[in-house]
């Protein structure tokens, strides 16, 4: 075997107390695989592929796959892909949000053990990407943040559809008998016509544009959609990218400064995204040894309106977004109120990308500006008081305005399971005064599932009640609406207050003053602390391991030894 120094193929040695013998045997493999010595002399970029038949909406990921291998050899370096697990959101029990740290170890360990001098990470539904971004930033090899891309829009009955806000709209209304059951099989026939995820500002778009404002995406990926010529030649460049930084390293910890979350909030508030999102930041934050708490949201909420017209929030769909210049132009509408000295992944300077790219411009009407906003301030706020004295959420732009001060009597769910069975019981005489509350479904009582947005009971949506307010540990969609307040904190399977919730007491909501409160003097509070017994843990595996170790909603739900 020749001398000289070690190539890239080298870093990350397999362990056989012999360096000469681990070089030798892995070239041997490889060279099974018919790579030869001018191959394995070049830098290498892994690819991150989290195509599964489980994850309907990466039914497009292997094109992606090979537009970014195209861009990584054009560039002179050499691609090697693997598989990490797939967080399919429509698939999985009973939450993808159980396993998104899950996957953040695994893509983690994987950098680290396998030989690569950078990764492209492609990801798209709701929890691969931020299960990424914690992974590139605790890894911090040079990474690129590369996703599928939203769905294009269906039709029914001349109606444009899609999910998921629309196919929440249409349940709704056939729990209420407007709609046929032979009416529904159409609409779900109609409601997601192309590969891709939610064609909405749900988690998986809002993800998209967070990774893009975070700097970790070239500019204008978030939005092209899946299928599309732009998102492939976008993976191109993004190919290409990854091969220069393999010899110019630019880490994720570089990018994620302080300043980064800011312009990332910033944007999260202008195009109203998903409630999700403020979990996930902060758990990226975190990880970044980057100071974020619920306070810097609601400063970033106060001064930041509503620029983007896109469901749930408003009424377009990404590809409008796309169309009207995507991620690129909402950042130049913004750009009063960015840092525009960052620097993301492509090595430049945010002002000086901004440089290029034209306002709004004024045949199209998604994107909006600073001095003709779509809504106000305030799209997403975090709220406070006895009921969640760490902190809850609540997306006030998907919310009805008339219920964003109220006060109720309580009506207690046990459990997603719980709800399920009784929310339709006419013997519980739910009226549109009481306030719906789910427990036990924080990140330790079930792993934080997407259950927070509880259905109207049935006799109330025949009547024609839309919108009550509800109030959980839980999160719900960003593509759901409604007046919802969600990740209230502590939780209560670890003794938080919601925990000592009875039916008939009083909740009040304040979203002005940023609060949400229970009625109950502080003795009675007391005695049932003293009366409360917490949940047993799960028996074994990944689920003891994550109750016994996930952080709080408030502080990004992550595990404890992985921050």
């Amino acid at each position: 075997m020749s001398g000289g120094p070690p190539t890239r193929i080298d870093r990350n040695p397999t362990s056989y107390a012999d360096a000469g013998f681990s070089r030798y045997l892995r070239r041997a493999f490889l060279a099974s695989a018919g790579f030869d010595r001018a191959d394995l002399d070049r830098a290498i970029v892994g690819i991150a592929d989290t195509s599964s038949d489980y994850t309907t909406c990466h039914r497009d990921m292997p094109g992606v796959v090979q537009a970014v291998k195209r861009g990584v050899l054009e560039a002179g370096a050499l691609p090697l892909v693997f598989p990490t697990a797939s967080l399919a959101e429509i698939l999985l029990s009973p939450t993808s949000m159980l396993y998104r740290n899950l996957l953040a170890m695994e893509t983690e360990e994987m950098i680290r053990a396998q030989p690569m001098d950078a990764v492209v990470l492609l990801g798209g539904c709701d929890k691969t990407v931020p299960a990424q971004l914690m992974a590139a930033v605790s890894a911090n090899l040079p990474a690129i943040s590369v996703v599928t891309g939203p769905m294009m829009t269906g039709s029914w009955r001349g109606e444009r559809l899609g999910a998921c806000t629309d196919c929440r709209g249409y349940w709704s209304r056939h729990r209420a008998g407007e709609i046929t059951a032979s009416e529904i099989d159409e609409i779900e026939q109609s409601l997601c016509p192309t590969g891709g995820t939610c064609m909405v500002m749900g988690t998986a778009s809002t993800m998209a544009c967070m990774a893009e404002a975070l700097g970790l995406m070239l500019p204008g990926g978030a939005t092209a959609p899946s299928g599309s010529g732009d998102r492939l030649r976008h993976a191109v460049a993004a190919g290409r990218r990854a091969a220069e930084l393999a010899v110019q390293p630019l880490r994720p910890r570089d990018i994620l400064q302080p300043a980064a979350f800011t312009n990332a909030l910033t944007v999260l508030m202008a195009t109203s995204g998903s409630t999700n999102a403020i979990i996930h930041l902060l758990a990226i934050a975190r990880r970044a040894g980057v100071s974020l708490h619920l306070d810097d949201v609601d400063a970033v909420s106060e001064r930041v309106p509503l620029l983007v017209d896109c469901k749930p929030a408003g009424a377009g769909y990404l590809e409008d977004l796309h169309r009207a210049g995507g991620v690129p132009v909402v950042l130049k509408a913004l750009a009063p109120l960015l840092d525009l000295s960052v620097v993301g992944v492509s090595g430049r300077t945010l002002g000086d990308l901004l440089g290029e790219v034209s306002p709004p411009a004024s045949w199209q009407n998604t994107i909006r500006t600073l001095e003709a906003p779509l809504g106000p301030t305030g799209a997403l706020v975090t709220l406070r008081g006895s009921l969640a004295p760490d902190g809850a959420v609540i997306k006030r732009a998907a919310a009805t305005p008339a219920l964003l001060r109220h006060a109720g009597p309580a009506v207690v769910f046990e459990s997603p399971e719980d709800a399920a069975a009784r929310i339709d019981d006419p013997a519980l005489a739910i009226t549109p005064q009481h306030v719906l509350v789910l427990r036990n479904a924080g990140p330790v009582g079930a792993g934080m599932p997407e259950a927070g947005s509880l259905p109207i009971p049935r006799y109330l949506a025949a009547a024609g009640v839309r919108d009550m307010v509800r109030v959980s540990d839980a999160r719900m969609s960003g593509t759901a609406y409604g007046t919802v307040v969600l990740h209230c904190s502590p939780e209560a399977a670890t003794g938080g207050p919601l925990a000592l919730v009875r039916d008939g007491d009083i909740i009040e909501l304040d979203v002005a003053a940023r609060r949400i409160d229970v009625r109950v003097e502080d003795a009675v509070l007391a005695r049932r602390r003293a009366e409360f017994r917490p949940p047993a843990l799960p028996e074994r595996g990944w689920r003891r391991l994550y109750a016994e170790h996930v952080l709080p909603a408030h502080l990004g739900a992550d595990l404890d030894f992985l921050v």
